[in-house]
């Protein structure tokens, strides 16, 4: 049997060439080796305020981006959270079993909440025990995961782990699994920083559907440095992002990409990398508009994922049920 794949992304924004080139190439090209799940894991999004309209249109653009991208519905399943009960009921187990002091470790929750301060919500403290019963449900082997999500999978398997040491072998323990280039794509108006959705400024991202003109412009504002020399250099940040921006999408090597700009400047790089990127993005964007043209096919495929899903998720729900005593 082939290993099992989960993974997911939120509908809270924009999606941009960091969850393409850092996730969802990832799982296209993963397709024909695993059993493939692919969710849009809509109850995260709502651990900070939505608007509701906003989020079920988030929610229908990025599943056609998913499809869009290559994701093939009769290869992988592909749903929507909420759709689905038993991630919200195995949440709550879980968190019966989760010490305060694994929650309180959780780096990603520290970062947000001090910009929320008294704000911050007990679904976003509580965000890694969601995130482990989405894996857990469907006795995924493998997560691809950016790094700062690796954390999170380890608190599954941790959970997992204590579970099974308590109930007998219950769970089966999941691998987080990072791309080797592209797992942080960083943002290109401050390159120390990773590209995220959640982030207004203007030239930040480069989102999927954004036109050619607004890419090449975003590009061209993008920050570098005082240096000239183009070289894959990790302490050049700025200039860094952009190669690896560009031999993601130009499929060539570091070395044929420093031997192609050697003796050429910024402006240049930031030219050839807005050609790169608008022609990598266009089959994308032509498919995108073609799939969500008739809104019914999208409906109909999150249907039949969610109708897919649910059996394995109720399988295991029943039978963390029975081993805890419920029902």
């Amino acid at each position: 049997m082939k290993k099992r794949v989960f993974s997911g992304i939120k509908p809270s924004g924009n999606l941009h060439i960091g969850h393409y080139l850092g996730a969802i190439k990832q799982w296209v090209q993963m397709q024909d080796n695993y059993d493939n799940i692919f969710c849009i894991v809509d109850l995260h999004a709502i651990t900070v305020p939505q608007d509701p309209k906003v989020l079920k249109a988030w929610t229908r653009e990025i599943t056609g981006l998913y499809l869009a991208a290559g994701i093939d519905p009769k290869q992988s399943i592909v749903f929507v959270q909420s759709h689905i009960c038993a991630h919200a009921e195995l949440a709550w187990i879980l968190n019966c079993f989760i010490p305060m002091g694994w929650m309180q470790r959780m780096t990603q929750f520290k970062e947000k909440s001090q910009k929320l301060k008294e704000q911050v919500s007990t679904g976003l403290f509580d965000y890694p025990a969601l995130m482990a019963a989405d894996i857990l449900l469907y006795d995924t082997d493998v997560v691809p995961v950016g790094e700062d999500q690796k954390q999170h999978v380890e608190l599954a398997r941790d959970v997992a782990q204590r579970f099974n040491s308590i109930y007998g072998e219950t769970f089966k323990l999941p691998e987080p699994v990072i791309p080797k280039v592209g797992a942080r794509i960083m943002g290109l108006d401050d390159p120390t920083r990773k590209m995220d959705k959640s982030e207004t400024a203007p030239g930040h991202a480069i989102n999927l559907l954004d036109p050619p003109d607004v890419i090449r412009s975003k590009l061209m504002r993008a920050t570098t440095d005082s240096l000239k020399e183009i070289r894959f250099d990790g302490n050049r940040p700025g200039v860094y992002n952009l190669l690896v921006i560009y031999e993601l999408f130009s499929g060539k090597s570091r070395q044929e990409i420093e031997a192609h700009f050697d003796g050429k400047g910024y402006a240049a790089l930031k030219k050839e990398l807005g050609d790169v990127v608008v022609e990598g993005l266009r089959p994308l964007q032509e498919r995108y508009r073609k799939l969500t043209a008739d809104p019914s096919h999208i409906d109909s495929i999150l249907a039949d994922g969610a109708d897919r899903a649910r059996p394995m998720a109720e399988k295991t729900l029943a039978l963390v049920k029975e081993r805890v005593g419920l029902g």
